[in-house]
Order: C-alpha cells, then sequence, then structure tokens
C-alpha cells in the first residue's frame, strides 16, 4: 500500500495494490478509482484533497508484519 500527496496539484493518491489497472472510474467530478479486471478497488484519487479529506494529519494504525 502506498500514500501520496502532491501539494502542487493538492492531490492525494492511495494506491491498495501495485497491479495492472483494467479501468478508471469517475465517483465524482474530483474523485476517481482504478479497478483490475475483476473490478477490484487498487488506487483511489482525491482532487482537491486539502479540502475534502484531513490529508496534513496522517495515522497509521495495525500495520501487519
Amino acid at each position: 500500500m502506498r500514500i501520496q500527496y502532491f501539494e502542487d496539484t493538492d492531490t492525494l493518491y492511495i494506491e491498495f495494490r501495485a497491479e495492472d489497472i483494467a479501468e478508471t472510474r469517475d465517483l465524482d467530478e474530483n474523485t476517481t478509482i482504478d479497478v483490475d479486471p475483476e473490478g477490484n478497488l487498487l488506487v483511489i484519487t482525491f482532487e482537491p484533497a486539502s479540502t475534502r479529506t484531513d490529508v496534513h494529519r496522517l495515522t497509521l494504525e495495525g500495520i501487519a508484519a
């Protein structure tokens, strides 16, 4: 899993699995998801992240080894 924030575009990118993307779907005009061929969620992207999320306060919990 990888989380990236791009301050220059105010974009939050959350990658759940690094696999080939089959399709990108718009959830609304500022949120997209990328799915694999079976429709499983791979990536979600939020724009503008700073007004739609608490991007500047990130907490990680329950990290499994």
